[in-house]
């Protein structure tokens, strides 16, 4: 089946964003904007921080259930991150180019071998020593639990032996109850940073 202007394009710019590291620079900058454009809405609490490793490989697996998920993230852990994205999300050049540089690598939900090389890129990133998050959801569910997609964890499971750290989100529907799903007409309230004890691949080969 034939591909459309767009649908190339897209794949042009997914391969792309794939082989590109992240840009540092853009990482810092864009999370000191973060840290000051969301302050006035939310309270960053964070609980469980002596799990986070300080050096070595993880991948953080958190209840998605907005778009500041990831901002969020970013403030609540002190080293840079890279972050499994839909991949329409990088269709568009100059989104492509920000996306990638903040850390973002593209997959395609649906079908993931079409973007097998974002999956290369994870792998060296995390041989590296970088961290990683892969929301199991896939995307987000407000106040509740969404169906879980295993492929990236059973992915990274099969090929290493790291810590896999589940992330609790401490903005609760009672909290939102006013708003529905919109935190920043209420003002501020508490955001990201439960970190669990790891899980590692050990703990599930007998199972």
């Amino acid at each position: 089946m034939a591909l459309g202007s767009e649908g190339i394009a897209g794949n042009r710019f997914i391969a792309q964003a794939a082989m590109v590291m992240r840009r540092n620079w853009v990482f810092w900058t864009t999370r000191f904007t973060a840290r000051i454009a969301l302050a006035p809405f939310f309270r960053l609490v964070t609980r469980g921080t002596e799990h986070l490793p300080s050096r070595g490989a993880f991948v953080l697996l958190p209840k998605h259930q907005r778009w500041v998920d990831i901002p969020l993230i970013s403030l609540a852990v002190p080293r840079p991150l890279y972050y499994i994205a839909r991949d329409d999300l990088f269709h568009k050049p100059i989104r492509n180019w920000f996306m990638r540089s903040v850390g973002g690598i593209p997959l395609n939900r649906r079908r993931p071998l079409m973007t097998r090389e974002s999956l290369r890129a994870l792998e060296e990133y995390l041989r590296e020593g970088e961290g990683a998050v892969v929301f199991p959801e896939g995307t987000y569910y407000m106040n509740e639990m969404g169906p879980c997609r295993v492929g990236m964890v059973r992915f990274v499971f099969s090929r290493f032996s790291l810590p896999f750290i589940p992330v609790g989100d401490s903005l609760r529907k009672e909290e939102c109850s006013d708003t529905g799903s919109d935190p920043f007409r209420r003002g501020t309230v508490p955001g990201h940073g439960d970190f669990s004890e790891p899980i590692s691949l050990e703990h599930h080969e007998g199972d």
